[in-house]
Parts: C-alpha cells; sequence; structure tokens
C-alpha cells in the first residue's frame, strides 16, 4: 500500500514542516532506502536516497524508465552541492547564486560518493536546489541528498498534481506526499557546467538567455531544438533521448500561418470524423472555437506563456481521460518560455510535424 500524506501547501515555514510527523515519516523512509513522491516547484518529484545505489534502482523500476537516463540530485542549501560535486566553477557558482533555490539544474564531476547509479553510469551528477517549502522541508528530514526524477511512469505526461501521481505510482512506492497542484508545471532548466562554455541540455523556466546574462556565452545541445528524433545519442541529462511527456493518443504538431493551421487541422478532424475516430484538438484561448472538434482543450492566452507552461502537462493527460486517438496541437514561438514548451511538445508528439 502507497501512503498518501497530506500537507497544506501554504504551510510555506521549511523550519515547521522538517518537525512535523508527516514529514519526517517521509524523511525516514527515504534515508532508510524507500521511494516518496512529493512537489516542487516545477513538477512532482519521485525521490529515492541518492547516495544508495538500490535506491535509485527501485526509482527506475518503479517508473519504468531506462537505466541509463541520469537522475537529478536535490539539495537543500546551496553548501550541500560540494558533497556531491567534485569541481564547481566560478560560472556555475554565478548562476547558483542568481538562481538557487530555483528551477534550474548544474551538471557537475560527481565525487564518488554518488554512486552511478543515480547518474545513469555517467561521470557526472545533476543537482538542483528547489524552491519548495515542502520539497526542501523533506531533503533536510531525510538528512540526505534526494535523486527524484518526474514522479510518473515513464514517457507519459509528468504529474503537476498528487493524483497524477497517485494514478501513475500507486502501490509501486512507499509514499506520496499531496501538496497542491505545482506552480511553473514544466521541469527544470538544466545546463551542462563541466566544460569552460555552459551547454544548455534542457530548457525551462530559465531560458539560455536568462544563463547568459549570467555567465555570457551558452551554447545549446543540438538535440534541445530538434525537430527531428535523436539517433545515437547518450543522455547527459533527463530527458535527451526517450520520447518523453507522451499522451496515449498520437499527437501530432501543426505550425505554419495561423490560419494555414487552424484551416489543416480542421481537414483534418473531419477526416477522422468520417472513419469514427475520437479526434482531439490543444488550442490557445484565441482559437479554440475555430476548430470543428467536439474536443478542444484550451491551454491558455499566447501572450501568457507561464499559464500555457503550467496547463500543458494537465492537458496533455486530460487528452487521455478523454480517450483521444488522435491529437493536433498548435506550435508555440521559440521566445522566452517558449522554447521550453516546443521542447516538450516535440517529445510528447515524437517529433510528428506538419507544416503549413
Amino acid at each position: 500500500m502507497t501512503k498518501i500524506i497530506n500537507v497544506n501547501p501554504e504551510n510555506v515555514n521549511e523550519d515547521i514542516l522538517q518537525s512535523s510527523d508527516e514529514i519526517k515519516l517521509a524523511g525516514d523512509i527515504i534515508r532508510n532506502g524507500g521511494l516518496v513522491a512529493f512537489p516542487t516547484e516545477t513538477v512532482y518529484g519521485l525521490g529515492g536516497n541518492a547516495l544508495f545505489a538500490d535506491s535509485s534502482m527501485k526509482i527506475y523500476a518503479a517508473k519504468g524508465r531506462p537505466s541509463d537516463n541520469p537522475l537529478i540530485v536535490h539539495i537543500s542549501e546551496i553548501d550541500e552541492v560540494y558533497d556531491v560535486a567534485e569541481e564547481v566553477s566560478d560560472k556555475a557558482g554565478q548562476l547558483m547564486e542568481k538562481y538557487w533555490p530555483g528551477p534550474l539544474t548544474l551538471i557537475f564531476k560527481k565525487k564518488a560518493v554518488v554512486p552511478k547509479e543515480t547518474t545513469g553510469g555517467l561521470d557526472t551528477v545533476a543537482v538542483r536546489l528547489p524552491n519548495h517549502s515542502i520539497a526542501r522541508a523533506l531533503i533536510k528530514a531525510a538528512g540526505v541528498p534526494i535523486a527524484a526524477p518526474s514522479a510518473n511512469t515513464s514517457g507519459r505526461p509528468s504529474p503537476t498534481r498528487a493524483e497524477h501521481v497517485i494514478e501513475d505510482l500507486s502501490g509501486k512506492i512507499d509514499a506520496i506526499i499531496d501538496g497542491g497542484s505545482v506552480g511553473i508545471g514544466l521541469e527544470s532548466t538544466i545546463v551542462d557546467m563541466t566544460e569552460e562554455v555552459p551547454t544548455l541540455l534542457r530548457p525551462g523556466f530559465y531560458t539560455k538567455k536568462m544563463i547568459e546574462d549570467v555567465v555570457g556565452v551558452c551554447k545549446a545541445d543540438p538535440v534541445v531544438f530538434a525537430k527531428e528524433k535523436p539517433v545515437d545519442v547518450k543522455p547527459k541529462a533527463p530527458g535527451m533521448k526517450y520520447r518523453h511527456y507522451a499522451p496515449k493518443g498520437q499527437l501530432t504538431i501543426v505550425y505554419g500561418n495561423k490560419d494555414r493551421v487552424i484551416s489543416k487541422i480542421n481537414e483534418l478532424i473531419i477526416g477522422h470524423k468520417e472513419n469514427n475516430e475520437k479526434v482531439l484538438v490543444i488550442a490557445t484561448a484565441e482559437t479554440k472555437d475555430c476548430y470543428l472538434c467536439d474536443n478542444v482543450l484550451c491551454v491558455g492566452e499566447r501572450s501568457r506563456k507561464g499559464d500555457i507552461a503550467s496547463h500543458l502537462f494537465g492537458v496533455l493527460r486530460e487528452a487521455d481521460d478523454l480517450g483521444a486517438e488522435y491529437i493536433y496541437s498548435e506550435s508555440f514561438e521559440n521566445d522566452s518560455l517558449g522554447e521550453a514548451i516546443m521542447n516538450r511538445l516535440s517529445k510528447a508528439a515524437g517529433y510528428n510535424y506538419i507544416e503549413v
């Protein structure tokens, strides 16, 4: 049985949370090798003791996740990075000072104390200091760094509510902390700091430009903005190689001129209706009434990318609940947070695009 631990998300005092019986219990579970799902400011994470190889293997097993897909190690204070990272450059220090705690993951050369089961076999470790009172209180209560990918079945949309975690992992893990809905809704930005020039491996709330504003030049790995499925990729960070965030139906992104996108999707809708196939459209507030479809899910206003980001995974899960066989989504500009939204949509669609 998976224990559900209810914690008031409005309680933002980490010290009080850390000393609560509920968080103490969850911390004990993790410290002793068990698994606990918990909320962060990005998505819900599936936590285990980052220093136990067996805990990391349990995470892979519970998620059905390939074991070469690295896990992110979560810490509760900046100084704890030196417990797991062999080298922390000046540029990394600048990013930590500016953006930690927050939705930014940095990759370092790892110390021997971090098992390769946690790092997907790599000599590097991905580290994040979350900006969420429940997450930080849990790490402190556990007394160890927590390895935590998203708390979902591998490949499915990431969980933004405890109900999503229960749907995917109930009966497979020891406990789930229900701390309400998360805020950002997309996983953290990941930047590789092991070379002189930092490399963006996954876009998120902190954009490439925001990284460059602090450290100067930042490269982007070719996989980040690809519109074709990567081949022969050895993942340096979570989400680089495998299909992620995917609904059960076949998702396709249609991009180009707005009117042509609407016309093309409506043409496809008519074809599916003639074949008695269940079709669904992911649209914005500006266009949701333009489609000849019974199931249109609005992801938000184009001018409010933060709302789109926070709703995206929930909409993809709702498509599953509605039994959609074919799903068509509008595309979004690759600016600011749009680059993270398109990164997630591309992976969810398995890089299926139609250009009009």
